[in-house]
């Protein structure tokens, strides 16, 4: 088996700029895979892609088609489906090495009648020999073999700091209230490969920290559930004790920290209202990924047409919009239509030359050439004070300020149940959906308020139908403890272990914000500081390595001189979008003047922090990842096994007790 090795694999590029891990990603695929299948005579000719349903997202996420079509592929086909004989063109093959695909391959190529002149194969993760040996079986495919390789390139780069490893069901399948370990293993083993090909591709080797199993004591039995962040560490290690012996110039010591946990560790994040710009929009405009669908006055003088918009990092006003508190934002974008319009005004007095005479043509042929450039800025403009004014509308009409800001009084206990039985009482026209979230986040810190009766009272106070309170319920199930069950009256009853009230409850920070509601912060901010500045526990979050005497010093030297001071648990932090912006926040990738400015912002950073949490991830994280990079000079990546909005959470807690329903069954 022959493994790839590319210098675009290492954070630095030739020119000494740093490459954060979407980058890298990027140019594996594009360099490290397309580029290298042009050898010899077939540089100047086109090739067909040929991927599985998995690899062409992995390839989505990562690259634009102008990238691909760029890099000489003409085709991109889907391997599962019939395709048209193309005898004269190479292949580049991006699957999975199941054997499904094996012998799709083998199809295509074997026999004297192969469908494309040579195949270059490239395998998403590590093949098996038995695999392999299939493969050099077939003596008529071998010589039309132009490369095999593992790519170990298997994951989602959601973010230019973010990953998924597109294990929708993780929720499910580990945390149900019937565990079944085979399905949560087989689960464990493939988020584990997937992880692992993160640390191949970007040729790092990790100091492995885990969160321990919380059994109260030596009697108690330990569950999955506890152990789920134990085992996904030790799948990962093997997988990398196995790279350090196959793979080229992988770092035989540590080269930077990952941090394993699961949805045990903040079960608030995923529920409350999180007010940055990118997160709720995604919480109240029902948008399908990063697909906005707005209206726009036909150019046929009908009714106004829909137009389908990505809010993503090419953006570059959702780029520098969307950490920002959305009364932030709000403003920015007031700011910017008003500065646009100055300007315009501006530039019309400017039909004029200076002398007063007449506009040459070089003058009128540049003020056509601007036209275009005014027309695609006043539209993303618009767009965004559109969305922005109807986030605005629905936060006005659904009376969110004051259920956010109970939602945050209740995270931080200044808030207790009599508050939410007033709120529920003088309240009646709460959504459905916001009266259950105001309740998990009740059972995530108090559970003991739903013992007996207690739960049976809220849950005809809020007048939520059973599968709601199955909801709510199976937030015990996230805690790692097996005793919280229906008690025979049919009582809601809701234990959690020792360690859940001290997580679930955040210390208040000194100071005022600037903004309403932006005094929450998920617990994984606090986790990542201690473990930067070596404060975090190992006993709950021990290690699967013990670090190489350089480990250490490589950090010391690497991290920036001038640290911010320590913070204690009781220390109130500043969020980053309520602080005057630096270029430091703006953040991007890809081969446009935004990934060159995020290459700027990431020179001489320290060693890379991965934090990968297994049950879903929430955009409040992914914020704090951004913040922290620039606070810690270290780059932080967070890694999941899918990125979930509220209503999305909500809908796979309800699978961990529903028999024989799937995501499409349940919606909010």
């Amino acid at each position: 088996m022959s493994y790839s090795d590319s210098d675009s694999s290492s954070s630095y590029g030739a020119g000494g700029e740093y490459k954060n891990f979407k980058q890298i990603s990027r140019e594996r695929l594009l360099y490290e895979m397309l580029r290298s299948a042009k050898t010899g005579s077939s540089k100047s000719t086109w090739k067909v892609l040929i991927m599985d349903k998995l690899t062409v997202k992995i390839m989505s996420y990562s690259c634009k088609m102008a990238d691909i079509t760029q890099e000489g592929v003409s085709l991109v086909e889907d391997i599962h489906k019939r395709r048209q004989p193309l005898p004269s063109m190479d292949a580049i093959y991006f699957i999975q090495p199941t054997k499904e695909n094996v012998v799709m391959f083998l199809s295509d190529m074997s026999g004297r009648s192969p469908l494309y002149k040579k195949a270059f194969v490239f395998f998403s993760s590590p093949i098996s020999r038995d695999l392999v040996s299939h493969i050099k079986k077939d003596t008529t495919v071998l010589p039309r073999i132009g490369a095999l390789r593992e790519m170990n390139l298997e994951y989602f780069a959601i973010d230019s700091q973010g990953f998924v490893t597109d294990n929708e069901r993780a929720l499910e399948e580990l945390f149900c209230d019937e565990e079944n370990t085979r399905k949560g293993d087989a689960c464990l083993n493939l988020m584990a490969t997937r992880i692992a090909t993160v640390f191949a591709s970007l040729r790092e080797f990790p100091f492995v920290r885990y969160r321990a199993a919380k059994s109260l004591d030596a009697m108690t039995m330990t569950t999955l559930r506890d152990l789920i962040p134990t085992k996904l560490a030790a799948g990962v290690w093997n997988h990398l004790v196995k790279y350090k012996q196959t793979i080229e110039n992988f770092p035989q010591t540590e080269t930077c920290e990952l941090l394993i946990l699961d949805r045990s560790v903040d079960q608030i994040a995923p529920i409350i209202h999180e007010w940055t710009y990118d997160a709720i929009c995604r919480d109240l405009l029902n948008m399908e990924g990063n697909k906005y669908v707005h209206e726009v006055p036909s150019k046929t003088g009908g009714p106004p047409e829909k137009k389908e918009v990505l809010l993503e990092e090419h953006d570059p006003i959702w780029l520098e919009l969307r950490h920002a508190h959305i009364a932030d934002a709000s403003e920015r974008l007031h700011e910017k239509m008003t500065n646009f319009i100055s300007k315009n005004k501006a530039a019309q007095l400017k039909h004029v030359s200076r002398d007063g005479g007449e506009l040459s043509t070089k003058d009128l042929q540049k003020m056509v050439q601007a036209l275009p450039q005014y027309s695609e800025q006043i539209d993303k403009i618009s767009l965004h004070v559109e969305i922005a004014g109807k986030v605005n509308r629905i936060i006005r009409e659904l009376e969110l300020r004051e259920l956010g800001q109970l939602e945050q009084d209740l995270a931080f206990g200044d808030a207790g149940l009599k508050d939410v039985i007033k709120y529920l009482t003088t309240k009646e026209d709460v959504t459905r959906e916001n009266k259950l979230r105001l309740l998990m986040i009740v059972a995530a810190i108090y559970p003991e308020k739903f013992d007996g009766e207690k739960g049976l009272n809220l849950m005809k106070l809020a007048k939520l139908p059973p599968d709601d309170m199955a909801a709510v319920n199976n937030m015990r199930l996230l805690g790692g403890s097996s005793d919280g069950k229906k008690n025979p009256s049919g009582a809601f009853t809701l234990k959690f272990d020792i360690h859940k009230k001290k997580r679930g409850v955040r210390k208040d920070r000194n100071g005022e914000e600037p903004w309403q509601l932006s005094r929450f912060y998920p617990m994984i901010e606090e986790l990542i500081e201690k473990l930067s500045k070596r404060e975090l526990s190992k006993d709950d979050y021990p290690c699967m390595n013990d670090p190489s005497p350089s480990f250490h010093g490589t950090t010391q030297s690497t991290t920036v001189t001038q640290s911010p001071p320590a913070h204690s648990m009781r220390s109130r932090r500043t969020p980053t979008w309520a602080r005057a912006r630096t270029a430091d926040d703006v953040d991007g990738y890809s081969s446009d003047p935004v990934l060159r400015h995020a290459s700027s912002d990431f020179k001489k950073r320290g060693q890379r922090i991965f934090v990968f949490i297994v049950g879903g991830a929430t955009r409040s994280e992914l914020r704090v990842c951004h913040k922290l990079t620039t606070k810690l000079n270290r780059e932080i990546v967070l890694g999941s096994t899918s990125l979930d909005d509220p209503p999305q959470f909500i809908t796979k807690l309800k699978l961990l007790t529903a028999d024989d329903l799937t995501l499409d069954d349940l919606q909010i």
